[in-house]
C-alpha cells in the first residue's frame, strides 16, 4: 500500500509540477518516425531524466531501474507513468536484468527507457548495457536532455536538476545512434563513445542556452 500510494502521488506530483510549465521540444521532427514506431531506446542521463519521464508517460514502455530503495520510488513512479520496471543495475543484478530487458524489448515491441550512467555514475559515462540491448533487438538509441530557466541542482554525485514551477523548459533530441546487430567489440566501443559524445554535447547545449555551465561543475 504505502509503495503503491509513492507510485501514484510521485506521478501526480511530477505531473504538476510540469503542467505549469512552458515545454519547447528541438530536434524532434527529426526522430519523431522513430519514436512513432515504437522501436526506441531512449537514452538520458541519471540528472535529466525527471521531464523525460514525464514526456514518454503512456508509452508503454521499459525501463531499467534499480534495486536500491531510491529505485523503488523511481519503480513505483514509473510504474504509474504506464511502464514496466525491470529491476537491476550495472551493480547489483545487472546482466539478469539486460537479458530480461531485452526479452520484453523482442516479444512485446516496447520502447525503452535507459539511463546510461546509473545509477550511480560515473557521471556522464555510458556503460556498455544500452549499447548491448541495441545490438540484440536493432533499436536505434535517441538521445534526450534537457534543461531550464530557475532550477535547483542538488549537491549528488550526478548533480541532480529540479526545474522551478512556471519556468520556462527546452527538450533537446539528439542525433540517434544505431548499432549494427553484427558490431564487433571495437564497433561497440565507438558506438558508445558516439553516444556519449552526443547526450553531453546536447546537454552543454541546452545549459548554455539557459546560461548555465553544470556538466563542468
Amino acid at each position: 500500500m504505502k509503495w503503491n500510494l509513492v507510485g501514484i502521488f510521485g506521478k501526480l506530483l511530477i505531473d504538476l509540477l510540469f503542467s505549469t510549465m512552458k515545454i519547447e521540444l528541438k530536434g524532434f521532427e527529426r526522430v519523431k518516425p522513430i519514436i512513432s514506431s515504437g522501436k526506441v531506446i531512449f537514452a538520458v542521463w541519471h540528472s535529466r531524466m525527471l521531464l523525460v519521464s514525464y514526456l514518454c508517460k503512456g508509452l508503454n514502455g521499459t525501463a531499467m531501474v534499480s534495486r536500491s530503495k531510491d529505485g523503488e520510488i523511481a519503480a513505483r513512479i514509473i510504474q504509474s507513468q504506464g511502464h514496466e520496471a525491470v529491476r537491476g543495475s550495472t551493480m547489483k543484478g545487472g546482466l539478469q536484468a539486460l537479458s530480461r530487458l531485452i526479452k520484453k524489448v523482442k516479444e512485446k515491441n516496447k520502447p525503452c527507457l535507459i539511463v546510461p550512467d546509473g545509477p550511480q555514475g560515473p557521471r556522464c559515462k555510458v556503460q556498455p548495457g544500452i549499447i548491448i540491448l541495441a545490438k540484440k533487438t536493432g533499436y536505434p538509441i535517441v538521445p534526450i536532455s534537457y534543461s531550464a530557466g530557475k532550477i535547483k541542482v542538488f549537491a549528488s554525485w550526478d548533480r541532480f536538476i529540479l526545474p522551478f514551477p512556471f519556468t520556462k523548459c527546452r527538450v533537446i533530441y539528439g542525433d540517434p545512434v544505431y548499432v549494427p546487430q553484427n558490431a564487433d567489440e571495437n564497433e561497440g566501443k565507438k558506438c558508445l563513445m558516439l553516444l556519449e559524445n552526443e547526450l553531453n554535447r546536447i546537454t552543454s547545449d541546452v545549459d548554455r542556452y539557459y546560461g548555465h555551465n553544470l556538466m563542468n561543475s
